[in-house]
């Protein structure tokens, strides 16, 4: 017969040969190519028949060696132990024919069969195994087998079959995890078996993830049946297990596989088909002492061997070859099962194994919700194109609250939020605390929050994801805001800060009801008229507006704080250049003191335990709107400031080296336990995956409206922490929680109290302290701690680092001094002035002055008209700029009149809150709208006359502007008249078009609609009624004229410049200017 050799399992059919039975070469080459299957045929059935039996009593004959031409399996073993086997054991296999019929296929359109008979002595009787070299035969045909088979037309011959599958990333993000393997490899009775079942029961449990773990005993029933233990079928054993272990990885499943698997050549193989095929494959080494192993012996198979039972048994008398380099060594006689399997499961969070979606955080840190890193910044290069389109856009006001909200949308930190709430989002929001995602559009559901509401079709598949969201996120408008978007035609609006800064450009606006009443009750669950985030949700426009926003550059708030204020995306960062392995925040709304940095630097500790490497704190001041009687945002800074100062050195210090300080952007609402989960959340939208909860989160007590909690807590204390711990959409975030501590007087250092000591313990309560500082208590006697502190003056030295205490009290002893702290996140922007003038105090607080370094005055000093012109221009003095809404006005009491800043009845500034203005707003001096003059029944309101004036660009604040008369309006607000002097600036670009009213509404139509809506509504956001006109049409530039001389000639009279008899009401005015009466 000619020499064969063995063919590939699998071959390219379009490569056959059509058989030709005439020619005996033919034949011969149909011989050697069939041959080997029909030889590997009877070895099988050799060999399954073998196992059958015990033995026999019939020597049989020796099987001519087929491989004799084929390379032994080779090892990297210097020596491979003799496999002792069964002297004589007798093979039957029945039913096997002496005539093998194997098809062979053609390139004709009908198969033919060939006949190939072999030596019937070859495949019957009695077989000796010794004399089969299994190993030898498997190399063989893998060496002949090529490494990928073609088995669909989209694999190209040589390509990787994933093209015929779905995609591992596809599948991945629907399983929400990724496939790996851990191949945990050891001597017997290092725990393998054992810290495999815990992982498994871990992430099965604990997590929901797919996992099977694969190992000695379940393969050895089945797939591992037919092989032994010598060196060739242990191979093969691992070379199997393997496969299946890839095969399972690249379907999602987490793979945990125990097996000794002695020969590192063999593990490296099993390696490098995970990593050809791009799967996650981590070797894990259980590295034991043998000693240590004969202790345990948990199978008595140690003792076995060392009676001279057991031969051949790895790591004592057959080798084993440690790995070199492996992904995680587990001295597992040195840890518990827990801390073993954490330190696999800590693994498998860094590496992103348990969220399918791409790793988009760095090592160890969780992805931001709906696995999307939320930037809504404008890159540098657009920045300039974006802001000239806000210019042409209709401007919709937002408040300092507002724009807490835009920096918490804008930065990441409610991802996967990108915009302000649309209609549908809001509504998942309040029924369900979350928000359904589909971020890899897995049911076509992809970016559906940011889609318009539509609530007559439904998606046909859920969204898969739900991610936490519990507060609304929202932006009111007025009816007045509404018309001028729906008017505009425009698809996009431009955010205005009070203060006139264009901020943001949000795209395809949705305008909808403002349901308050709905709002508030499922967002807060209490009935509280007086609660200070539900009056601010009441107190908002009759309508919202969601969409998408575009911010056209960081938002600054210029208070000496912004070093402290970092993006999402820059505090992952930091974590990563500080090498977290995982981040748990801190919230605070006080000062930090020895008993919190005792919670927080346990809470470091007890992750150490759990395996990980470098937790790193995140020390989380809130730093958006709070309550009025809540610390400062300075002050809290500051303090904290102090405290990494002072590091390890005092019990009330952090490390610096392990802590990061950033102040997180959100509003306070004091919603309770509704909040505290949106506190969360927005934390591991930065990099956190632990959150430390305290009593009562996000609590206040009920005012004098409440209906069930007056001056009593709203919600119960407990409430918070368990909510949050069982939130829809929380995910795998774990919760920290807050002890009970207390300062032991023995060592000066604040911990959880000893139960046999307690007389040695001191309780200082956040009110206690509160007021040791108002008392200005200074440091007691490290040695002689008094236990009625309040009587004694003192604080113990170990509560807290004097320099953060030091400026605790100094804020408790001032704190009526209002202008002196940042109470929150406010915005600080010099005024928009002009550049002859000069202010004092901070622009948007009741300190601000502007005056002039020309007029001592602006309403007695500066003239009424210019010096020259015609008959009907004016001077403008602008109070407010053109989309300014804070109310500014010239002061008609303080000396010198300067402009300041408007103020409430509680003494809080004063701001429009119907919308941006769209005019420059002002007063004509050393005019007067006299009190005691009637017009249709009302007299003058007592001030300078007030000019409108509507041209195209924003005048600054204390400008001088010429202004031409176009007309006017009288408002007939609470009781008064209050005339209103429409102009237009001499200089503006469309002055020498625009000459009256009727001209105004040709060159801007709409414009004079607008301003009365505005004149008549301006109040009616603050809870006012509307006011009236005297008439809804203008009057025209010649009776606008003779008012203006009214007015003039009136405050002649004020300043005694005619008729000094006449009697004024002038009470309290500063008259003294040299125009005036000086």
């Amino acid at each position: 017969m000619a020499k064969y050799a063995y063919s590939p399992l699998s071959v390219d059919e379009s490569q056959r040969k059509p058989h030709r039975s005439s020619h005996s070469d033919d034949n011969d080459n149909l011989v050697n190519e069939r041959m080997p299957m029909c030889v590997g045929v009877c070895v099988l059935l050799a060999i399954v028949y073998v196992l059958s039996r015990t033995g026999g009593d019939v020597t049989p004959p020796k099987l001519p060696d087929p491989n004799e031409n084929v390379a032994k399996h080779s090892s990297n073993l210097d020596v491979i132990p003799e496999v002792k086997s069964p002297d004589v054991i007798q093979v039957s296999p029945p039913n096997v024919p002496d005539v093998i019929q194997v098809a062979t296929p053609t390139t004709t359109t009908t198969a033919t069969a060939t006949t190939v008979t072999t030596d019937s002595d070859k495949c019957e009787g009695l077989v000796d195994p010794a004399n089969l070299d299994m190993g030898a035969i498997r190399s063989a045909a893998f060496a002949k087998t090529p490494p990928h088979i073609i088995e669909c037309s989209a694999a190209e011959a040589g390509a990787s079959q994933s093209a015929c599958h779905l995609p591992s990333s596809t599948r991945y993000e629907a399983l929400q995890q990724k496939g790996a393997t851990l191949w945990m490899t050891g001597c017997s009775g290092a725990g393998k078996t054992t810290i495999a079942s815990a992982l498994e029961d871990i992430l099965v449990k604990e997590y929901g993830k797919h996992v099977y773990r694969l190992d000695g005993d379940n393969l050895r029933t089945g797939l591992n049946r037919d092989l032994t233990f010598t060196e060739a079928d242990r191979a093969e054993s691992v070379r199997r297990t393997g496969e299946i272990a890839t095969l399972f990885a690249d379907a999602g499943v987490i793979t945990l596989v125990g097996l000794i698997s002695p020969y590192r050549g063999d593990r490296d193989a099993v390696r490098k088909r995970h990593e050809d095929q791009g799967i996650k494959f981590y070797e894990i080494f259980l590295d034991v002492p043998v000693d240590e192993l004969k202790k345990r012996d948990p199978k008595g198979q140690y003792a076995k061997v060392a009676s001279g039972e057991l031969k051949h048994f790895t790591c004592i008398d057959d080798p084993y070859e440690p790995p070199r380099v492996p992904e995680i060594t587990l001295p597992t006689h040195e840890l518990t099962i827990e801390e073993s399997a954490n330190i696999l499961l800590t693994k498998l969070r860094e590496d992103g194994i348990l969220e399918g979606a791409p790793k988009l955080a760095p090592p160890g840190l969780p992805n931001p919700d709906g696995d999307e890193v939320v930037d809504c910044h404008v890159p540098s290069h657009l920045r300039e194109e974006r802001r000239n389109e806000a210019k042409t856009l209709p401007k919709v006001r937002i408040s300092d609250v507002d724009l807490n909200w835009l920096q918490v949308i804008g930065e990441g930190w409610a991802s996967p939020l990108k915009g302000f709430m649309r209609e549908g989002t809001l509504l998942e929001t309040l029924h369900f605390n979350s928000i359904l995602v589909d971020p890899f559009n897995l049911t076509s559901n992809a970016m559906r929050h940011e889609r318009k509401t539509e609530f007559n079709e439904f998606t046909t598949r859920q969204p898969p994801q739900r991610v936490s969201m519990s507060v609304p996120i929202t932006l009111s408008c007025t009816s007045f805001t509404k018309d001028l978007i729906e008017a505009s035609g425009k698809k996009e609006v431009a955010l205005v800060t009070q203060m006139g800064e264009t901020v943001a450009i949000l795209r395809d606006p949705e305008i909808y009801v403002n349901r308050k009443e709905e709002i508030v009750s499922r967002m807060f669950g209490v009935i509280d008229d007086e609660h200070p985030y539900i009056k601010h949700i009441y107190s908002g426009g009759d309508y919202l507006i969601g969409g998408e926003v575009e911010l056209l550059d960081r938002i600054k708030y210029n208070d000496g704080l912004d070093e402290w204020r970092k993006t999402a995306k820059q505090l992952m960062e930091e974590f990563k250049e500080k090498g977290a392995d995982t981040v748990y925040a801190f919230q605070t709304r006080n000062p930090t003191h020895a008993g919190h940095a005792y919670l927080m630097k346990s809470a470091g500790e007890d992750l150490k335990k759990q395996g990980f490497k470098k937790p790193v704190l995140w020390l989380s001041p809130l730093g958006g709107w709070t309550k009025s009687d809540d610390v400062p945002l300075d002050v809290r800074i500051n303090q904290h400031a102090e405290v990494l100062k002072a590091g390890t050195s005092h019990p009330g210090g952090l490390d610096p080296e392990t802590t990061v300080m950033a102040i997180w952007p959100a509003p306070m609402v004091y919603a309770g336990p509704t909040e505290v989960q949106f506190h969360a959340k927005s934390r591991r939208s930065a990099g956190a995956s632990y959150f430390v909860v305290g009593r009562d989160p996000a609590g206040m007590k009920g005012s004098n409206a409440a209906i069930a909690h007056k001056d009593d807590d709203l919600y119960d204390g407990d409430h918070g922490r368990y909510v949050l711990q069982n939130s829809p959409g929380i995910g795998d975030m774990k919760m920290l929680s807050f002890v009970k501590v207390m300062y032991d007087t023995t060592d000066n250092v604040m911990k959880i109290p000893d139960e046999t000591r307690m007389d040695d313990f001191i309780s200082i309560s956040g009110t206690k302290m509160r007021l040791l500082a108002r008392n200005g208590a200074s440091p007691c006697s490290a040695t002689n701690i008094p236990t009625d502190l309040v009587s004694a003056n003192c604080i113990p030295s170990g509560f807290m680092v004097p320099n953060g205490w030091k400026g605790v009290v100094d804020y408790y002893k001032n704190v009526d001094d209002t202008e002196r702290w940042v109470p929150w996140s406010i915005p600080r922007i010099e005024a928009p002035k002009d550049v002859k003038t000069k202010t004092t105090g901070r622009f948007g607080s009741t300190s601000f002055r502007l005056t002039h370094e020309t007029y001592n005055s602006f309403w007695h000093d500066i003239p009424l008209r210019p010096s020259s012109g015609g008959a009907n221009i004016i001077n403008l003095v602008t109070e407010i700029p053109m989309y300014i809404t804070a109310k500014m006005e010239v002061s008609k009491e303080l000396p010198g009149n300067p402009i300041a800043q408007d103020v409430n009845k509680d003494g809080s500034p004063r701001y429009y809150t119907y919308g941006t203005t769209f005019f420059n707003y002002g007063l004509i001096p050393q005019t007067w709208e006299d009190p005691d003059v009637k017009s249709n029944g009302y007299g003058g309101d007592n001030d300078p006359l007030d000019v409108i004036e509507v041209g195209s660009n924003q005048l600054l604040m204390g400008s001088i502007t010429p202004c031409k008369v176009l007309g006017s309006l009288q408002l007939i607000d609470e009781g008064e008249t209050d005339n209103k002097i429409i102009c237009i600036a001499v200089e503006d670009v469309d002055a020498s078009k625009i000459n009256n009213m009727e001209d105004l509404e040709r060159v801007k139509p709409g414009m004079t609609e607008k301003l009365r809506d505005w004149l008549k509504r301006y109040k009616t956001s603050d809870g006012k009624p509307e006011n009236s006109l005297a008439s809804e049409e203008p009057t025209n530039v010649e009776e606008a004229m003779k008012l203006v001389e009214e007015t003039h000639q009136r405050w002649r009279v004020l300043c005694r410049k005619e008729d000094v008899t006449a009697t004024v009401r002038d009470e309290g005015f500063s008259l003294s200017s040299n125009s005036c009466r000086g």
